[in-house]
C-alpha cells in the first residue's frame, strides 16, 4: 500500500508558492548561484585581519556555513552577525559580507552603515532594493543574485558566491564545486518525492517527526549549523516547534534536562542527531551513551550527510532536513511559504521610529 506522502499532489496540496519545486531545484540554484559569482568582478583584497558576515534569517544562513569552512580551512577568524550593529572590534582592517536577500532588511542596512563608518572592506550580496543603491553609491562589491523567492529557498544563492568570493580573494582555498554538485543531484534523487516512502529516508523521519517535539543534536561545530539550519526551516515550513543543540557542549547541561523531561506535559518527545560518520570515538561514545540516558523519554534516530568534502557533506545534510521539512509541513496540513506571524511582527516594527 503506497503511503501518502509518495502523492506528489498531497505533498503540494498547500504548497501554492511552489516550496517543493524550489527544494528539488537547489542544485540548479547553486549552478547559476556559482556562474554569477564567477562573472562578477572582485577588487583586490589587501590584508585582513578578520572576516564577517552581517544578516538575518535565511540571509544569513550562508554565512554560518562560511564560518564552518573559515574555522576548517582558513587563517582569519569568521563571525557572523545578526543584530543591528556590528561588534566595536570591526575596523578598516575588517571584511564585511553584508546580507539581505530583499535588500531591505532594516537590521542589515543598519550594520552597513556601521562597515561604512569604520572603513571595512565591504562586499554586498543581494536581489536589489536599499542595499544595492547603497553599495552602488559607496562603490562596494556588488553581487547580484536572482530576486523572487521565500530567502529560506534561497541558500544557493546566500552561499555558493560567499564561498567563491573568499576563494578568489584568497581567504580559503577553492572548493571542488563538481563533486558539490554531484553530491546534491545525487541527494535529491534520495530524498526528492519521487522516491518512495520505504527507500526514503527524509519522508520517513517526517513522519516520525509528525506530532512529536523534536531536539536535532549536531555531532560536532559544523553538524550544529546545520542542526540549527533544520530548526529553522521545521519552524517557518511545518509550523512546528523544534530545538537544537550541539555535541559536546549539551553534555554538560541539556543531557540533566531529560530527566525530568517526561513530566513536562509533551506527549511525545524525539531526538535526532546529525553526523557524517567520520566523528571521533569520543563523539561517537557521546552519542551513543546520551541515546541510551534518554530512551525511557526520546527514542533517537541518527542522520548522515554524504559527500567527498566538507561543503558537500554540509549541503546534502541541509538539503535532507529542507525536505523533511516539507514533508512534514504536508503531514501538518500546513501552506509552508505562509509567514503571517513574521508579517505581523514587522508591521508592528515599522510603526516605531527609528
Amino acid at each position: 500500500m503506497s503511503h501518502l506522502l509518495d502523492d506528489a499532489s498531497y505533498v503540494t496540496r498547500n504548497d501554492p508558492k511552489g516550496m517543493l519545486r524550489l527544494t528539488s531545484e537547489f542544485p540548479a540554484q547553486c549552478r547559476q548561484a556559482l556562474e554569477i559569482a564567477q562573472a562578477t568582478p572582485l577588487n583586490p583584497l589587501g590584508p585582513v585581519k578578520n572576516a564577517l558576515l552581517t544578516g538575518l534569517g535565511g540571509s544569513a544562513a550562508g554565512g554560518d556555513f562560511v564560518k564552518a569552512l573559515f574555522d576548517d580551512q582558513a587563517t582569519v577568524p569568521f563571525i557572523v552577525n545578526r543584530d543591528y550593529h556590528l561588534p566595536k572590534w570591526v575596523d578598516e582592517g575588517s571584511l564585511v559580507f553584508v546580507s539581505s536577500y530583499s535588500g531591505n532588511t532594516e537590521e542589515t542596512i543598519s550594520a552597513y552603515h556601521d562597515a561604512v563608518r569604520v572603513g571595512a572592506r565591504r562586499i554586498v550580496l543581494t536581489s536589489g532594493g536599499k542595499l544595492a543603491e547603497l553599495a552602488r553609491e559607496n562603490g562596494d562589491d556588488l553581487i547580484l543574485i536572482p530576486a523572487g523567492q521565500p530567502p529560506r529557498t534561497a541558500l544557493g544563492f546566500m552561499l555558493v558566491p560567499l564561498v567563491v568570493a573568499s576563494a578568489r580573494l584568497g581567504l580559503i582555498p577553492a572548493q571542488d564545486f563538481d563533486g558539490v554538485l554531484a553530491s546534491l543531484d545525487e541527494a535529491v534523487r534520495r530524498w526528492g518525492v519521487d522516491r518512495l516512502f520505504p527507500e526514503n529516508d527524509a519522508k520517513q523521519l517526517g513522519e516520525a517527526m509528525h506530532g512529536t517535539v523534536s531536539v536535532l543534536y549536531g555531532l560536532g561545530g559544523w553538524q550544529a549549523i546545520v542542526a540549527n539550519r533544520w530548526k529553522g526551516q521545521i519552524n517557518e515550513n511545518a509550523k512546528n516547534m523544534t530545538f537544537a543543540n550541539a555535541f559536546p557542549e549539551l553534555n554538560h547541561n541539556e543531557i540533566l534536562g531529560w530527566v525530568r523531561a517526561n513530566e513536562q506535559r509533551v506527549g511525545q518527545w524525539l531526538a535526532v542527531v546529525l553526523e557524517d560518520g567520520s566523528e571521533s570515538a569520543k563523539m561517537q561514545a557521546r552519542r551513543d551513551v546520551t541515546a541510551r540516558l534518554i530512551h525511557n523519554v526520546a527514542p533517537t534516530m541518527r542522520v548522515h550527510a554524504f559527500g567527498a568534502t566538507l561543503l558537500a557533506r554540509m549541503l546534502t545534510l541541509v538539503l535532507m532536513g529542507d525536505f523533511v521539512s516539507l514533508y512534514l509541513a504536508a503531514l501538518n496540513d500546513v501552506d509552508p511559504e505562509n509567514i503571517d506571524s513574521i508579517n505581523v511582527l514587522k508591521s508592528e516594527l515599522s510603526r516605531i521610529p527609528e
